[in-house]
């Protein structure tokens, strides 16, 4: 019974509350009633009445008060000490809530997928640093299925992915479609100057990223005259893999465009067939359907879609 009671009466003890804690960090500062309540911008007797509660509340003395000075016991001097420990984390966290009632403040764990990250993101993080200087955005490269994962059980706020594939209670906003262009060796029977269709393909068998990476469903579904490769003998980890394979001769690879404008091509020594009539990758931005960050998200897919543009403008020839 004894021990109930104290359990009940330690449950209800009286706290003090900021206020009177501040109250009592400007009589140290001050050691001045007067001086002391136009500091907290109070009257003098809301000062004194609210150090008397305090007193009450934590049943010790904390200062000595006379006609023209006041001087703080020893424990008030310790107490002071805490005090103003404490007000300084209330007021961290008055900023730490304050960096997230803006637009893209504070800190955003992001997925990309590899055959989308490592081309639209660094055009947009330029631009993010100078009109978003809060924002702190960390960065995941992950397949599909595992960034999808990620946003579910919240391990990442958002992730950067390309449809058709199944997202299901996920909410995506449409960013931009990403075609294709055929990467073939310099001098193949395909190195025209002219654009293909799927039926010029029939004939021949594509490499691909490995299974996981769900541009290999995406490149079969942009050219439905084309099988699947016979086995995975020669499946790639990376566009960059992909494109040096093709350069000795190995065969044939489709690249996004977006990495084409982003530059992959350039260290590799192939050539780009343009391709007609193919079913291009949608790109979306996915999260959590009850996030309350859905404000960032739409602001985050506007800077997206302009990196998209502008790595397109990069991309052009002159």
């Amino acid at each position: 019974m004894a021990i109930e009671k104290f359990e009940r009466k330690s449950r209800t003890i009286a706290m003090p509350s900021l206020r009177q804690l501040r109250f009592l960090c400007a009589l140290a500062d001050e050691l001045h009633f007067g001086r002391a309540a136009a500091a907290c911008h109070v009257t003098q007797s809301t000062l004194s009445s609210g150090l008397k509660d305090l007193e009450a509340t934590l049943g010790v003395t904390l200062a000595e008060r006379g006609h023209r000075h006041v001087i703080l016991t020893p424990i008030g001097e310790e107490i002071t000490d805490r005090s103003r420990s404490l007000l300084a984390g209330a007021q961290d966290i008055v900023k730490l809530a304050a960096r997230h009632t803006g637009l893209l403040t504070g800190d955003l764990r992001l997925g990309a997928i590899p055959t989308i990250g490592p081309y639209l993101i660094p055009a947009a993080l330029a631009g993010l640093r100078q009109s978003h200087p809060d924002l702190r955005l960390y960065l995941r490269e992950e397949l599909t299925e595992s960034l999808l994962e990620g946003v579910r059980t919240g391990r990442l706020d958002a992730a950067l992915i390309a449809l058709p594939f199944e997202t299901g209670e996920l909410e995506t906003v449409h960013l931009f479609d990403d075609g294709y262009q055929l990467a073939a060796p310099r001098g193949h029977d395909l190195d025209v100057a002219r654009a293909l269709d799927g039926r010029e393909l029939a004939e021949h068998s594509l490499l691909l990223l490995e299974r996981g990476h769900c541009l290999q469903g995406h490149a079969l579904q942009a050219i439905p005259e084309v099988s699947p490769p016979a086995d995975n003998t020669f499946a790639a980890t990376s566009l960059s893999t992909l494109l040096a394979m093709v350069q000795e001769g190995i065969g044939l690879t489709l690249i996004p465009q977006l990495a084409v404008d982003a530059g992959i091509v350039g260290a590799h020594d192939v050539s780009l067939v343009p391709l007609n009539r193919t079913c291009p990758r949608h790109v979306v931005l996915a999260w959590r359907p009850t996030s309350p960050r859905r404000g960032d998200f739409e602001a985050l897919s506007q800077v997206f879609s302009k990196a998209r543009a502008d790595v397109a403008r990069r991309g052009t020839p002159t």
